[in-house]
């Protein structure tokens, strides 16, 4: 049976019903594709009093986008952007409870050298780094590295191999020589091991089938994206059963959304509107679906303009929008679909988290999904 981390890393082992991970405050805009002012900036400044109040918030996690470049547009989406490790390491550093997730591309760093990396986040946070493992999708920026993209499912046998290495590394003693399909390592070789033993908590966020059992295998943590709450559930589920039946062992999942909380629904759904139809970039977000979707509007048809917003409103996560009551309902389902977590973000995310702590976290344990 695939070992499986018995560390307590907050994340992994957090007594909270429902999960929580603040998402992409690393990146320029942060999620949302927008010019209204109040958007994250990436500074360093910014990024430490984001995390240190999601810390006192009993928030589980930070989770960085990796990005290399912008999306052009109005606004250049996410252009200035942390190195995620780096960032990790910084924000472990000045932080106390909460997971710091590392979001990584495979083609961009050997294996040997990352494995080094984690070893030395973990050092540094005492056990609460986390790695989220990104096979590699966007090829403008694969092609900055020298690097051809390669075929959907040998990206996965890449990441395989990758992650191989970085697991032998964490785990076994003295010198060992690795040849794999992909990588090869004589004498291989790394010391400190990680705190977390046999390693860090491992997310993935592969959707597809090859994404799946990937994640089934290899990770603590799948991170879903789907069109609703509902989907998010079927996904879950599926991944959960792929684990336990083909590789007999447990994952966790999480989900992804943006909050827009209000007084009232209409006010909340004015702002959507505003930072959305009147204030969004819409030549970014042609850009990035054309990065995901080539000729997107051609090919997705009526569909184009509603993906188009969502990405804007929140990179694609699903809206909780309303008053605090309605956005806590909506967690409530999330939770219902058999969702072990949810990554959050917002337009503005330091007046957002102030506003979770002392409005929506009361509702959340008075709805069972959190203990603190």
């Amino acid at each position: 049976m695939p070992e499986q981390s018995t560390s307590t890393n907050p994340v992994l082992n957090s007594p909270n019903k429902l999960k929580l991970g603040v998402f992409g405050v690393n990146v320029s805009g942060g999620c949302s594709m927008t010019s209204v002012p109040s958007t994250i900036k990436a500074e360093w400044d910014e990024s430490v009093n984001i995390a240190q109040a999601a810390d006192r918030a009993g928030i589980e996690a930070m989770i960085p986008v990796a990005r290399w470049r912008g999306m052009g547009g109005e606004i250049n989406f996410n252009h200035r952007n942390f190195d995620p490790f780096t960032w990790a390491a910084g924000l472990a550093a000045v932080t106390e409870r909460i997971g710091i997730f590392s979001t990584f591309h495979i083609p961009t760093v050997h294996p040997v050298r990352a494995a080094k990396e984690v070893a030395t986040i973990d050092h540094i946070s005492g056990g609460r780094f986390c790695l989220n493992v990104v096979a590699g999708w966007n090829e403008k920026e694969i092609a900055m590295f020298g690097t051809p993209q390669l075929e959907h499912d040998e990206r996965y046998d890449v990441a395989e191999d990758w992650i191989t290495l970085c697991k032998e590394l964490w785990t076994r003693e003295g010198e060992f020589d690795y040849d794999g399909p992909y990588f090869k390592s004589p004498g291989a070789y790394s010391e400190p091991k990680p705190v977390q033993r046999p390693g860090p908590v491992l997310m993935s966020a592969g959707n597809s089938s090859r994404g799946q059992h990937f994640a089934a295998k290899h990770a603590d943590l799948n991170f879903v994206v789907a069109q609703t709450i509902e989907s998010a559930g079927e996904i879950a589920a599926e991944v959960k059963r792929i684990a336990r039946e083909d590789y007999h062992r447990d994952i966790q999942v999480f989900g992804q959304a943006y909050i827009v909380c209000r007084e009232t629904e209409t006010e909340a759904r004015a702002f959507h509107h505003h930072y959305v139809n009147e204030k969004g970039d819409w030549e970014g977000v042609r850009n990035l679906l054309d990065v995901l979707i080539p000729n997107s509007e051609s090919a997705l048809g009526d569909g184009w303009e509603a993906m188009a917003a969502n990405l804007i409103a929140g990179y694609g996560a699903l809206p909780l929008i309303g008053t605090a009551d309605q956005v806590v309902e909506g967690m409530q389902a999330f939770s219902d679909a058999g969702i072990d977590g949810i990554t959050l973000s917002w337009v503005d995310y330091a007046s957002g988290l102030a506003h979770f702590e002392k409005e929506l976290l009361p509702r959340m344990i008075e709805a069972g999904l959190r203990e603190r």
